[in-house]
């Protein structure tokens, strides 16, 4: 299977979404550091964790159009040489404000990322091996958090926290020099795929509409405002809010309340990502798998939903219940697992409940409403652990909102739903 070339693409949007990570966490695991070099209180330390999303939300609808409009390789194009631009600066920065502003332009190159990657598999993927494909290349995305820990520590405590975001830089430019080799928008555009290779994506694609793809006349507010697809944008902002307390809060609460040091942290902080990567890929086959076992591919993404952000919000609630370190960390790993089961299948539903010439901008609006959590999760976790009670009131914050999401996969996404296509014959 993994010969194919469109295996090849999942491993260049493997190699984005891993960057991705690494370059956003790379600020909170250096943060005790920054903070100490510019001068810089939790409370404000929040404010520039949430700065990213104002820049990175600005672009998540836009990014998606642009997807639709430019096609998924330039839109990529820009988005890695800016976020690598901004992410190499961030090592110039003289204090607060000029912080807050890189963060912001920084964010902005991240922005089109996710739904560009939904929009290049669209194009790439049969529809059989959509949750495999999003679950494969986006678990880079929380290894790439993993590897933040342990390359931006200890990079920094060799060379200083400053020449970490060059590093990282550079590597998001290697990555921008094999994408434009390698990616073109369409497999017939791209003379290394086969023929069979070409008409199995086809093929699929074309038994996979459903009757309300089929109506493609319809302008793109009639999906973006439709039930579903608002229910879908906020399960996808209440994983998103649980994800940035990890991404940008973890490490200070390693050493904050846990009481280790940089080199300890470097190493512990891997873990949950890890777990966070098992999800991911493994939420995808299992996905495929029991949309298949029950003939009902929008009941299978349900189950999965409810069951990977019930048991998320169960798990990040028993952290305030251990004593621990172990089980504190064993406790957000198990939530990292199920909590990351649950992106891939709502980027899936947007395949299933939209026309193919819809999904880039409904995509980045559902992007862009999701990553609203982006701002608010830092921020508020900042003032809580700060003025609010620690951060055992950021832990019951976010298990709260896991549970709201929840609630609103199982009363607002529909359990009717069509069949998942047969497999079409390998080539």
């Amino acid at each position: 299977m993994f010969t194919h070339y469109r295996w090849r693409i999942a491993a260049l949007l493997f190699g984005a979404g891993m960057l991705n990570y690494l370059d956003r966490a790379a600020l909170s695991v250096v943060a005790p550091m920054v903070k100490q070099d510019l001068g810089i209180d939790d409370l404000h330390m929040g404010f520039i964790f949430s700065s990213f999303f104002i820049g990175y939300c600005a672009l998540c609808f836009i990014g998606g159009w642009a997807a639709d409009r430019f096609g998924p390789r330039r839109v990529f194009t820009w988005a890695a040489g800016t976020w690598s631009l901004f992410c190499g600066l961030t090592a110039t920065i003289t204090g607060y404000a000029q912080l807050l502003v890189y963060r912001v332009m920084f964010g902005m190159g991240e922005g089109p990322m996710g739904t560009t990657t939904n929009k290049a598999i669209t194009h790439w993927f049969p529809r059989e091996e959509a949750g495999r494909a999003i679950g494969l290349t986006n678990c880079g995305q929380p290894l790439g958090a993993a590897l933040a820990a342990p390359v931006v520590g200890l990079v920094a405590l060799q060379y200083g926290w400053r020449v970490s975001f060059v590093v990282i830089a550079a590597l998001g430019l290697v990555w921008l020099a094999a994408w434009l080799r390698w990616f073109r928008d369409h497999p017939a555009d791209h003379p290394s795929v086969s023929a069979a290779e070409r008409e199995l994506i086809e093929n699929s694609r074309a038994r996979a509409v459903t009757e309300e793809a089929e109506d493609t006349d319809r302008g793109l507010a009639h999906y973006i405002f439709s039930v579903p697809v608002l229910a879908v944008a906020m399960a996808f902002f209440c994983f998103n809010y649980v994800l940035y307390f990890f991404l940008t809060w973890l490490p200070s609460y390693l050493m904050d309340a846990q009481h280790l040091d940089v080199k300890s942290m470097s190493i512990v902080g891997t873990i949950p990502w890890l777990g966070a990567a098992v999800g991911f890929l493994g939420g995808g086959i299992v996905t495929d798998w029991l949309g298949r076992r029950l003939n009902n591919v929008i009941v299978a993404r349900k189950v999965m939903l409810t069951l990977g952000l019930g048991v998320a919000a169960l798990c990040v609630l028993l952290v305030n219940q251990v004593s621990s370190l172990s089980a504190a960390v064993a406790c957000i790993t198990v939530s990292s697992v199920f909590l990351f089961v649950t992106p891939q299948i709502c980027w899936a539903l947007i395949q299933d409940i939209v026309p193919k010439n819809r999904v880039g901008g409904t995509g980045g609006f559902v992007h862009l409403l999701a990553n609203l959590a982006g701002i608010a999760s830092p921020s508020i976790t900042g003032m809580l652990v700060q003025l609010g009670g620690g951060y055992a009131s950021a832990f019951l914050a976010a298990a709260l909102v896991a549970g709201v999401g929840m609630l609103v996969v199982l009363l607002a996404v529909r359990a009717r739903g069509r069949a998942m296509p047969a497999p079409a014959a390998q080539h």
